[in-house]
């Protein structure tokens, strides 16, 4: 994939997955969400800049020092120079993550929307996300409420019903004709019975509905239950993304 879409697939994905506070610095975008998930508490290179890269990370890890937060990079194919600067730096590499991408959208159907809810706002939909996600921490579901009231592109809301209660939600952000997949989550108790697939294929018709042509997704390479449903559906690999941060903790 060309420097130029994963540069566009980066900027949109951050549209749908939007930090509480951002600072731009001389190309970097820096991302601060009191430390709730990895996209929205790191910093992205998009664009070209001019300082020098040793100063940049020195400012980077005094800004993230100042909210209490480890400074994390999070960095493409595109950004190998700098990977390779922050592995001597002492950073090491964390959750690497494939972008996958459905071309070709196509319609639904009653069938396929059947036991299928759609929403515009997350407010009920949050209920069981925060459930099935064991987000229990008040301040992280603050957080989280906080970032998805701060997303400006159209967003869609998707839960499944099983016997006679929700037990599987995801929702999108659709921008430029890219429907961006996230949050899917199934209840524990009823995986294993292709409400995961029903779930996202429900999903993907609804944001062709709404004038995606494309959907793409972000999988971490290890979660290989969901790579799989995600190929089945007829995602592509596009490129891969990682973290690179001083101590080894899992972002997401």
């Amino acid at each position: 994939m060309t420097k130029d879409k994963i540069r566009f697939l980066e900027e949109i994905a951050s549209n749908g997955h939007v930090a509480l506070n951002v600072m731009q610095y001389d190309g970097w975008i820096m991302r601060f969400s009191n430390g709730y998930t990895g996209r929205a508490n790191s910093i992205s290179v998009l664009y070209p800049s001019s300082i020098l890269i040793e100063e940049k990370i020195a400012y980077c890890e005094k800004c993230y020092a100042k909210q209490g937060l480890p400074a994390i990079f999070k960095l493409t194919e595109c950004d190998q120079e700098l990977s390779n600067l922050l592995a001597l730096c002492g950073y090491e590499v964390v959750t690497p993550t494939d972008v996958m991408i459905l071309d070709g959208l196509q319609n639904g159907d009653d069938r396929l929307y059947k036991d299928c809810c759609f929403f515009d706002k997350p407010d009920e939909w949050l209920l069981y996300y925060f459930e099935y996600e064991k987000l229990t921490d008040k301040a992280n579901q603050e957080t989280f409420r906080k970032m998805l009231s701060k997303v400006l592109v159209d967003t869609i809301y998707c839960s499944v019903m099983h016997q006679g209660k929700v037990a599987a939600c995801a929702s999108t952000a659709i921008e430029h004709g890219y429907a961006l997949i996230q949050n899917v989550i199934v209840d524990a108790n009823a995986r294993g019975l292709g409400l995961g697939e029903k779930l996202c294929r429900a999903l993907i018709a609804k944001a062709k509905e709404h004038g995606a042509e494309h959907a793409y997704l972000q999988v971490v390479k290890t979660n290989e239950v969901a790579i799989n449903l995600y190929k089945k559906l007829g995602f592509k690999k596009a490129y891969t993304y990682w973290y690179m941060k001083k101590a080894l903790i899992e972002q997401r």
